[in-house]
């Protein structure tokens, strides 16, 4: 799934591909994709885009007509730029293809999503927090008005574990499972610890490993093309998707925990004081 810094990075990259220019066509593929109706999403055919925007997880292109074109990856979602469009329209059918924009230039992109759970979401509104999902947005973690004590604010009275904290979007916008992981293991610190029992040097060690780790992947990811930010995530993750390669800090191996529908990842060694965490999905087989 794209998270903070890959979207991030395509919101450079469309806005250097995008601002100034006009939209001929928007044509949705997939019959699951748009989620709003009113105004149509052929109410963009023929705005110029003003402005590439990032909110969370969400992209948001505006246009001069004041409409924005808000898109949501989802988990398996993802958007190709194509410097040459083909010429005939895509047919509606069973492959990954969802929407497509043109522009005015032959170029534009493909939003994509592969397999068969079609969670990709495509809004047409006039203004971004008719979206439920980013009306309902906590504050981006590299906001320069996000500093210490407003994260400490956040998870003061938190019951939670910081796995599950991390990736409520509610709370703090922009997190999923590759960064969570990645996060606490920067800061050292279990998956499945309570936020609510922090002490100040735990909140300020997760704070900085929070910041230090987006930041670090948004430089990573600054000024790649669209194609490239994948593999530049995958090669760029220290923990997440590593069961069973060793840990790059201490050696040992990376082990995993296993949910309904995902998984995490973790290292005993700097995180659980050596302990492997209980793997619940294996737990619930043996029972």
């Amino acid at each position: 799934m794209p998270e903070l810094p890959e979207v991030e990075a395509l919101t450079d990259f469309l806005t250097e591909h995008l601002v100034g220019r006009r939209v001929v066509r928007v044509l949705p593929v997939a019959v699951s994709v748009l989620k709003t109706y009113d105004p149509p999403v052929t109410a963009v055919e023929g705005g110029a885009v003003t402005a590439v925007r990032r909110h969370g997880k969400f992209l948001d292109v505006e246009t001069d007509g004041g409409l924005h074109l808000v898109a949501h990856l989802a988990r398996a979602g993802w958007l190709h730029w194509k410097d040459r469009l083909p010429d005939a329209p895509p047919k509606p059918g069973k492959g990954p293809l969802a929407l497509r924009v043109a522009l005015e230039t032959g170029e534009g992109f493909d939003l994509t999503e592969a397999g068969t759970q079609k969670r990709l979401a495509v809004y047409v509104v006039r203004d971004p927090r008719e979206v439920p999902g980013i009306a309902r947005l906590g504050p981006d973690p590299l906001a320069a008005d996000f500093d210490e004590e407003r994260f400490a604010a956040l998870l003061k009275d938190e019951r939670r574990q910081l796995k599950g904290a991390l990736r409520d979007q509610s709370l703090i916008a922009g997190v999923g499972n590759a960064y969570s992981d990645e996060i606490l293991h920067a800061a050292k610190m279990s998956p499945f610890k309570l936020a609510a029992s922090l002490t100040p040097e735990e909140t300020h060690r997760l704070y900085t490993a929070l910041r230090d780790t987006l930041t670090e992947a948004v430089e990573r990811s600054r000024g790649l093309a669209a194609g490239r930010l994948k593999s530049e995530k995958k090669s760029g993750l220290r923990v997440h998707g590593r069961t069973g390669e060793p840990c790059p800090v201490c050696g040992d191996t990376i082990r995993e925990v296993s949910f309904s529908d995902s998984s995490l990842q973790y290292c005993p060694t700097c995180q659980t004081g050596g302990k492997p965490l209980a793997d619940r999905r294996l737990s619930r087989l043996l029972k």
